[in-house]
């Protein structure tokens, strides 16, 4: 993987000291992946601390484009890019929308037209107009590590096809956090 500033990273280097919940994204404009990378940058860097586990997102682009990805989203955790698609296809993540497109992930908040509108416009007004990626790439999550030991996976089927990432921080022993915008009601 590359990180942000250009750097070559072993993909074993993530997960080989310490569990890593790690996300594997569309490319950076798909709007479902940013919808979804912002739920993420919602989870608390003291949640992950005190689980010991790293979360990484992984794109698909050039390392150029992680940076402004961290800044549209607000993400802050870790994001390095797979220009090739090289671990994609290492753990079979698929091209093409699957036949279930009924699967809804609840971190996606635009319909399809304006999620592509959206994404379109970024595109077009961007430094360099490219896809950032496969546009055709499907992503998926992982939970890996310390050592070669996979917790779990999951391969998207389609671009709504998310594992809810309250699920993937429960399977990792992370706190879970609270997405919605509406106040919990405590029964006592």
């Amino acid at each position: 993987v590359v990180d942000a500033d250009g750097r070559r990273i072993a993909f074993e280097a993530l997960y080989g000291e310490q569990k890593a919940i790690v996300v594997f994204v569309r490319n950076f404009l798909c709007y479902t992946c940013k919808e979804y990378v912002e739920d993420l940058a919602k989870v608390p860097k003291a949640f992950l601390q005190e689980a010991n586990v790293r979360l990484i997102v992984i794109g698909q682009s050039s390392y150029h484009h992680i940076k402004p990805f961290c800044s549209l989203t607000g993400y802050t955790h870790e994001m390095y890019v797979d220009p090739q698609r090289e671990i994609y296809k290492t753990f079979g993540m698929k091209r093409g929308e699957g036949d279930n497109l009924s699967v809804r992930s609840p971190h996606v908040k635009s319909n399809m037209i304006l999620g592509s509108i959206r994404s379109m416009w970024r595109a077009m007004t961007g430094p360099a107009f490219d896809f950032q990626g496969d546009p055709a790439q499907q992503g998926g999550a992982l939970i890996l590590g310390p050592g070669n030991e996979v917790h779990f996976l999951h391969l998207d089927k389609n671009r709504l096809d998310h594992v809810p990432i309250n699920t993937v921080l429960q399977l990792a022993g992370v706190k879970t956090v609270n997405f919605t915008n509406k106040a919990q009601i405590i029964d006592i």
